[in-house]
């Protein structure tokens, strides 16, 4: 992701879609909140929320530009000194609405959304470039994302 712009990224995401990782597992609601460090990085504070252990779950951690501030590559650290990539592969550059995320390996994947609720023709353009970057797109989850409503997202995948 060229021209990036970080001001305009900064606040509160909605977390759409993942692939299953173990720091996320059977978490609803997430949501990722970015704002600026004193140091020039990003504070970046996750948090889900687990039915089984009927408790907010949060993690802290925090961000630097790996190739410059115009390019959407971070690296994210939330456990010492150990950093992992966050690559924005795409981004709705006009008014960063949504945001498609991959980390270090094909295991991470991250769709964001300023809005709890995306149509299914976002998802389904989400899915289609996942799958052209190789990602497995079927074992994507669909976190709920208010305990209100029980909305289901179809399944999307290449092709279905």
């Amino acid at each position: 992701m060229q021209n990036f712009e970080l001001q305009r990224y900064l606040g509160k995401w909605y977390e759409i879609a993942r692939l299953d990782h173990s720091f996320e597992r059977g978490l609803s609601q997430v949501t990722a909140e970015y704002s600026m460090r004193e140091d020039g990085g990003v504070k970046v504070v996750n948090r889900g929320y687990s039915a089984e252990e009927m408790a907010w779950q949060e993690a802290v951690g925090k961000a630097y530009f790996v190739e410059g501030a115009s390019q959407g590559y971070l690296k994210v650290s939330f456990f010492g000194p150990f950093y992992g990539s966050y690559v924005i592969f795409e981004l709705d550059e006009e008014g960063y609405q949504t945001a498609f995320i991959a980390g270090p390996e094909k295991s991470f994947l991250w769709f964001l959304s300023r809005k709890p609720h995306v149509d299914k023709r976002t998802i389904q353009h989400f899915v289609q470039q996942a799958n052209r970057l190789g990602f497995d797109t079927d074992q994507l989850i669909f976190p709920q994302q208010d305990m209100h409503t029980q909305d289901k997202v179809d399944r999307v995948g290449s092709g279905q």
